[in-house]
C-alpha cells in the first residue's frame, strides 16, 4: 500500500538536446527560447510538465488513478462534471426556468460548499497531474482549485546557445496544376529552427504538506522519478532532435519543513567544461558534473537517480 509523503524533496534535473528545438516560442516564430541578456537557452516549466504528463499517459494507459486531466483534445469542463459530480451521483441540474422567449430550459449549475470539496477530492483521486501539479477547476461545474506539491523552475542552459535557421523544401505538390510548373517552382520552402547543442538544468521542489492535501503518495513519487528519467524516450520528434536526461539528483530531507535551503543544496552541484571536451561543446561528455557531498546538513540525503 502506498505511503504518505512525509519528507521534503528538492531535485536537480540535467538534460541535453542535440540538433533540435527543445521549446519553441510561438511569439518569436517558434525560435528556441533564449535569455536575450546572456544568450542562455530557456525551457518553460509548462513544457517539462507536459513531457511528464505524456510519459504517464503512455505508461499508465490513461486509467485511474493515473489518468491525465490536461491532455490533447480534452474538454476540461466535461471532465470536471463527469468525474467530480456525475460519478459521485451529485445532480447539478437546475429546475427549468422561464426564459425571455417564454420557453423553459433546463440548465446545469455549479457545485456549492461541500459539493465542491467532494468534487475536488474525487478529481485528485482520479488524475495524476492534478494531485501532482495542481489545477484550476472553477471554469465549469466547479471543483475548486488545487495547488500541486510538485513544482519546477524554468530550465536554463549551462552555456549560451546559438539558434540556427534551416531552409527545407519538398518535391511533391498539392494540386494537379502545380505539377505542370517547372521543377524549381514545385519545391515549397519552409524553415526549421534548431540549436546544435545545449545542456540544460532545471530544479524542482516537492512539498509534503501540499502532498497531504492532494493525495500525492509514494507511488506517485516513484512514478514522477521514472518519468523524469525516461520522459524524453517517449517524446522523440524531428523538431526536438535528440533530447536525453543526463542526471537526476535528489536531495531528500528527513523532515517535512526541510533541513537546509534548496539553494544551498543546488549549489553543491557544479557543472564545468571538460579539459578534453570540444569547444564549443557538442555532447554531455564535454562537461563534468561534480556533487559536493562533504559536510552535508544533518538530515539531508543525496540520491543520484542517474
Amino acid at each position: 500500500m502506498a505511503e504518505n509523503i512525509t519528507n521534503r524533496y528538492d531535485f536537480t534535473l540535467i538534460f541535453d538536446v542535440i540538433d533540435g528545438n527543445p521549446n519553441g516560442d510561438p511569439d518569436a516564430g517558434n525560435l528556441p527560447r533564449i535569455d536575450p541578456e546572456n544568450g542562455q537557452g530557456l525551457i518553460t516549466d509548462v513544457c517539462l510538465k507536459r513531457k511528464v504528463r505524456n510519459y504517464v499517459l503512455m505508461a499508465k494507459h490513461d486509467e485511474a488513478p493515473f489518468e491525465i486531466f490536461v491532455k490533447e483534445k480534452a474538454i476540461l469542463n466535461d471532465l470536471i462534471k463527469k468525474i467530480g459530480y456525475d460519478d459521485a451521483g451529485t445532480d447539478l441540474t437546475v429546475p427549468p426556468q422561464d426564459e425571455a422567449d417564454g420557453k423553459k430550459r433546463t440548465t446545469v449549475g455549479k457545485g456549492q460548499g461541500s459539493e465542491v470539496e467532494s468534487a475536488r477530492q474525487q478529481m485528485c483521486k482520479t488524475f495524476f497531474d492534478i494531485r501532482t501539479f495542481g489545477a484550476v477547476m472553477t471554469t465549469g461545474a466547479n471543483a475548486g482549485q488545487v495547488r500541486g506539491p510538485v513544482q519546477f523552475t524554468f530550465a536554463r542552459s549551462v552555456d549560451p546557445v546559438s539558434p540556427l535557421e534551416h531552409s527545407i523544401t519538398r518535391c511533391a505538390v498539392t494540386k494537379p496544376e502545380d505539377s505542370e510548373k517547372q521543377s524549381g517552382d514545385n519545391r515549397t520552402m519552409g524553415r526549421k529552427n534548431t540549436i546544435s547543442y545545449g545542456l540544460y538544468v532545471a530544479h524542482g521542489f516537492i512539498s509534503p504538506h501540499l502532498a497531504a492535501q492532494t493525495g500525492f503518495d509514494s507511488d506517485d513519487l516513484e512514478l514522477l522519478w521514472t518519468a523524469l528519467e525516461s520522459m524524453f524516450e517517449v517524446d522523440h520528434s524531428a523538431a526536438r532532435g535528440m533530447m536525453s536526461t543526463c542526471k537526476l539528483i535528489v536531495f531528500k530531507h528527513d523532515s517535512a519543513l526541510g533541513n537546509a535551503t534548496s539553494k544551498s543544496l543546488f549549489d553543491r552541484v557544479k557543472i564545468s567544461r571538460s579539459e578534453k571536451g570540444a569547444n564549443p561543446p557538442r555532447s554531455f561528455d564535454d562537461y563534468v558534473v561534480t556533487i559536493n557531498k562533504d559536510n552535508l546538513p544533518t538530515g539531508v540525503e543525496i540520491i543520484e537517480r542517474l
